[in-house]
């Protein structure tokens, strides 16, 4: 039997520390504050919204939301957006995604400030993620990743790892960041040649492939740390992973559960970067 990876305990611990650090602002003065934009009514979204409201109260940030129709203009958005990067009693902005067809995505994430980019959507702070320095906030998911890692002792120097996906939002962040702890890794994808036989020559297999239980037994080994990223819904109506976790639990060494796993930590990490921002503003 596998060891769970469990996320509570890590978002615990960063809860803790930021309880701290939150103290220390208020006591100068200053309530570390995320403004949460979205635009229209998509349930993930209010779901998230909700759940990161719930995680910022529970460590003292506070929470501007602000709600944008679904057929509100480029313009209008660009205008909020602008709006929040100049108000000072905002520390970090969270915006939603996808946006409506008729918004110029890229144009629209790259008017956000770098300094207030607490979900690493910006090429400003995916540049910070690529170079290894601290300009800016990386993705929040890979970053949940790494605080799972660190808080279960899990040394990567010299490992090989895998990752499974190359997006911008976990995969290719993910990649960099395990770089910068010295691991040795490779990234998989559609086009990837034999790709259970790579992943199976792993130590450590970080799947984001955003595929209901397609890392089936025949991509894992015995003693491998599984990251798995993917929440989808399987057959049954149920949450899963993009691992299957009745295939892989009597094979690896270690796994995050879905749920319960990455998302319990990613919230955390989104909560972090606020507390991060307002420290680094008021200089504390």
């Amino acid at each position: 039997m596998a060891e769970l990876l469990k996320g509570a305990p890590v978002a615990a611990a960063l809860n803790e520390k930021m309880a701290a650090d939150v103290e220390k602002l208020k006591s100068a003065g200053i309530t570390p504050t995320l403004a949460i934009l979205r635009v229209g009514e998509r349930q993930d979204d209010i779901a998230y919204e909700n759940g990161a409201t719930k995680r910022c109260e529970k460590v003292g940030v506070a929470v501007k939301n602000v709600v944008l129709p679904a057929d509100v203009s480029q313009e209008v958005l660009l205008e909020q957006i602008d709006a929040l990067n100049l108000d000072d009693s905002v520390h970090g902005i969270l915006m939603f995604r996808p946006l409506p067809k008729h918004i110029n995505e890229t144009l629209v994430c790259e008017a956000i400030s770098p300094a207030k980019d607490v979900d690493g959507i910006t090429n400003g702070s995916l540049a910070g993620v690529f170079a290894g320095t601290d300009n800016g906030f990386p993705p929040c998911t890979p970053k949940a990743c790494m605080e799972i890692l660190d808080f279960y002792g899990i040394d990567v120097v010299g490992k090989k790892v895998a990752v499974v996906g190359r997006s911008l939002v976990v995969g290719k962040p993910a990649a960099m960041m395990l770089i910068g702890k010295n691991a040795t890794v490779t990234v998989c994808h559609t086009r990837t040649v034999d790709m259970p036989a790579v992943c199976r020559e792993a130590d450590v297999l970080l799947v984001a492939a955003g595929r209901a239980k397609v890392v089936d037994a025949s991509y894992l080994a015995p003693g491998q740390i599984v990251l798995d990223v993917g929440i989808n819904t399987d057959e049954a109506g149920n949450l899963c992973g993009d691992v299957n976790f009745e295939q892989a639990e009597p094979i690896v060494g270690a796994i995050t559960p879905v749920p319960g796993g990455v998302g319990t930590v990613t919230t955390s990490v989104l909560v972090s970067h606020v507390v991060k921002a307002a420290l680094a503003k008021a200089k504390c």
